[in-house]
């Protein structure tokens, strides 16, 4: 049984984009469901419909007169829904650096021919997410329907906040030591790791519990 949603949110302000997109999916085969949303405040309406499996960011869906929607901040946030693959200006791609390395994001410099490289990117995230799911053994009914939800919740919020005051400490590195500041950039990504498992965990048992209802 297929435990994952194959659910590929996209969002983009480039209409263009998004169709194209879908069309180079459609190219890898795979049944993808792929709800769309020009802006990051639908997208994340969305979410709670059709929980992702993965997020694809094109940079056209960022409002430049917004001060606090930067790139790199909203990426941080829809980390913690799925993994996020970004297609960005090539400069763009320092400041997210951090996340790359931690696994959470994927990068696509936003020039010529770049969809194609996006849609593998997706269908990659998606067929990793597959096997995550094929390796979890889950009991018949000894844990509750929201398991899936205590898990995110006594276990996301305090990585949350860990996670947090660590990139707080790491934006006055230039007074830190250089051992500190290598050792709080482990702290940040392995949070991050673990963020991105206790992810898949909940999302793989609240398919394996919507599957096991009776009909």
């Amino acid at each position: 049984m297929n435990l994952t949603n194959r659910t590929i949110h996209i969002i983009s302000g480039d209409a263009v984009v998004t169709q194209g997109c879908i069309g180079e999916l459609a190219a890898f085969g795979g049944r993808y469901r792929t709800p769309v949303a020009s802006t990051i405040e639908q997208a994340r309406r969305g979410f709670d419909r059709n929980i992702p499996t993965v997020v694809f960011l094109d940079e056209s869906a960022i409002d430049p007169a917004s001060g606090s929607e930067t790139l790199e901040a909203v990426v941080a946030l829809l980390t913690e829904h799925a993994p996020v693959v970004v297609a960005a200006a090539p400069e763009k791609q320092a400041g997210l650096a951090f996340l790359i390395t931690s696994g959470a994001v994927d990068f696509v410099a936003r020039t010529s021919h770049f969809l194609p490289i996006v849609a593998g990117m997706l269908d990659r995230r998606v067929r990793m997410a597959e096997r995550v799911v094929g390796t979890i053994q889950f009991p018949s009914d000894e844990l509750s329907s929201d398991f899936g939800e205590i898990l995110r919740h006594e276990v996301n919020n305090p990585l949350t906040g860990i996670l947090g005051n660590t990139e707080l400490l790491l934006a006055r590195r230039d007074r830190l030591p250089p051992a500190a500041v290598e050792r709080l950039e482990t702290i940040a990504e392995l949070a991050v790791r673990l963020r991105e498992t206790v992810r898949r965990l909940s999302n793989a048992w609240d398919e394996h519990h919507e599957h096991a209802r009776p009909a």
